[in-house]
């Protein structure tokens, strides 16, 4: 239950609203006490013969009076209360959404994203289930209890103690069904995070799984785990359909007890006919809160489970940290010294002693085969991961000591893997520049050679992309989103294999367009094709995380190494296309 004490920012927060949610629920607890008391004056006036139609129409109303007055605060109670549980919900959500924007590349590369969202939705869900009906009971055990407790000793101090026999039973099952209810539910929400990763995934998928033919198999892998959490779930259940019975029949040996002495002490005088309907009232009163403990413990255990569950994401920190430094926006030198990188739960380092400098201004080719660390040299420079040796300087100062945001705002970089936005082809181009003018929106398309596709769309710059932009080529997705770099204006730009899915004659006319736009960035491209960066002021050649060349395209090919080996391949490759 330790794990619930994480919320107290947010009860600290809401408190006043709580506190009267709590108080209007106290009151509605105390004003059902006074029914079984009219009762009792009512049953005694018929018994003992002093009934009135006035008396008895005394009685009506009062009752009809207290109904309405419960009725009134119970849906205040409701509102705040349950409003509360609803909007720390909300605030606890936003907070966790907020808490993984911070975290770094190598946490979501450990984490599925089903899981992640399992926690955002199940797991908070229970949480706001914990603190809200969670709190009505633990308030109702002890307020419509304790009250009950009371009015039955005040009728009858013996006929209590009796009647109270199965109860300390009851605490004890209670508090051990409810560490055994943690632990599975722990299981029930791990399960719901292996099948919505399962979903996910698939659905992400669809087309791979169509195109191979793969529906069957995939069905079956789908049945198994949601076999898994169906299994889980009535594991769960099963506990709880025992545990409530078991709950409701000792509160019954309770009443049966009351019903054999009671009805023994009416007999002989001990108590009156009305005293004796208002105990058994108030003993089913009794029945409420003590089966409340059970359900109190269940939801408090499913709370605590998912709180626990959302505080490991909560405890984790990212080991990138940012520094104090601004930084200015209108060169970059940049210089990696003796830089050295490994992947967590690697052996072989993507980067080994890697020493670089660029200058503001000049333009920058990287090539190598597949693997050797291409991605990973800009990956550093953008700080998606840290070296663990070595240093990158922007401007003579270590990044480190520069502010994240302001390091990444000075970066206008186009990935690998092209992500686009469910939205419109303008939208997503003016994702990271909401100011721009729809003149610049069209400028960079026709730069970065989409515009004309562009304009034969029935909706233009409207049209809307679809998941990951399904609806476009990969081609016209790698363009739309250097389109997105390049409206950024940025001192330094990164095109990351950018033109990867485009035609070599595609790619030629984008390359000519941007040599306006490299005139005063810093511009690093990496790519596989050598025409990208034949023009490069330095092309850089890596193989196995090493840099084994360096030089213009000429020198390059003069010292006849790896670089002349890809070029030779790749010219052979393109006169191969032409004669076909």
């Amino acid at each position: 239950m330790r794990e619930l004490l994480a919320l107290k920012k947010y009860f600290k927060k809401y408190l006043w609203q709580i506190l009267f949610g709590i108080i209007a629920l106290i009151i509605i607890d105390l004003l059902q006490l006074f029914v079984p008391r009219i009762l009792k004056l009512a049953i005694d006036a018929l018994a003992q013969g002093r009934a009135t139609p006035g008396l008895l129409g005394h009685y009506f109303f009062l009752i009809i009076g207290l109904a309405l007055g419960i009725a009134f605060g119970r849906f205040w109670w409701r509102y705040l209360l349950i409003g509360s549980a609803r909007k720390i919900e909300k605030e606890l959500r936003e907070d966790f959404y907020n808490h993984l924007t911070t975290l770094d590349t190598s946490f979501f590369d450990t984490h599925k994203t089903g899981d992640l969202m399992a926690h955002a939705v199940n797991d908070i869900n229970a949480v706001r289930m914990s603190i809200g009906f969670g709190l009505v009971i633990l308030v109702d055990i002890f307020a419509l209890g304790i009250a009950s407790l009371v009015m039955m000793i005040l009728i009858s101090p013996t006929l209590t103690l009796y009647s109270l026999i199965p109860f300390p039973l009851i605490a004890f099952l209670s508090t051990h069904f409810g560490r055994f209810i943690h632990r599975l539910f722990e299981k029930v929400q791990e399960s719901f995070s292996d099948l919505t990763e399962r979903v996910r995934e698939n659905l992400s998928g669809i087309r791979v799984v169509k195109l191979f033919v793969q529906e069957e198999a995939e069905v079956e892998k789908f049945s198994k785990v949601s076999q898994d959490y169906v299994d889980k779930n009535m594991k769960l259940w099963k506990i709880l359909a025992l545990f409530f019975p078991i709950i409701m029949g000792l509160a019954g040996i309770g009443e049966v007890i009351v019903l054999g002495l009671g009805g023994r002490y009416v007999i002989i005088g001990a108590i009156s006919v009305g005293s004796f309907v208002a105990f058994m009232v108030y003993l089913q009163m009794m029945v409420w809160p003590m089966m409340a403990i059970g359900r109190a413990i269940n939801m408090f255990q499913r709370g605590a489970a998912s709180q626990g569950r959302l505080n490991r994401i909560f405890r984790t920190r990212p080991t990138i940290k940012s520094g104090n430094q601004s930084i200015s926006n209108k060169e970059a030198r940049i210089e990696f010294k003796n830089v050295s990188f490994t992947y967590a739960g690697k052996e072989k380092p993507a980067l080994d002693d890697i020493n670089l400098l660029i200058e503001p201004g000049s333009f920058i080719g990287i090539t190598g085969p597949i693997g050797s660390g291409k991605s990973s040299l800009v990956h550093l420079l953008l700080r998606l991961y840290e070296p663990q040796n070595g240093m990158i300087l922007v401007n003579g100062i270590d990044i480190r000591e520069y502010k994240i945001d302001e390091l990444r705002k000075n970066i206008a970089f186009v990935p690998q893997d092209t992500f686009l936005f469910s939205e419109s082809i303008k939208d997503n181009i003016l994702f990271g520049n909401q100011k721009a003018t729809m003149q610049e929106v069209e400028n960079v398309a026709k730069i970065a050679e989409i515009y004309d596709e562009i304009m034969e769309f029935p909706d233009k710059f409207e049209t809307i992309v679809g998941e990951r932009g399904i609806t476009l080529s990969g081609g016209q997705k790698q363009r739309i989103a250097l389109a997105r770099a390049l409206i950024l204006k940025r001192p330094i730009l990164i095109l990351d294999d950018a033109f990867s899915a485009v035609d070599a004659h595609t790619e030629q006319k984008i390359v000519k367009n941007l040599k306006s736009e490299m005139a005063n960035r810093t511009t690093i491209v990496i790519s596989h094709r050598l025409f990208a960066i034949k023009e490069a002021n330095t092309i850089i050649v890596l193989d196995e995380g090493k840099i084994v060349e360096r030089g213009t395209h000429q020198e390059l090919i003069k010292q006849r190494g790896l670089y002349y080996n890809i070029y030779r391949t790749q010219q052979l490759e393109m006169k191969l296309e032409k004669i076909q």
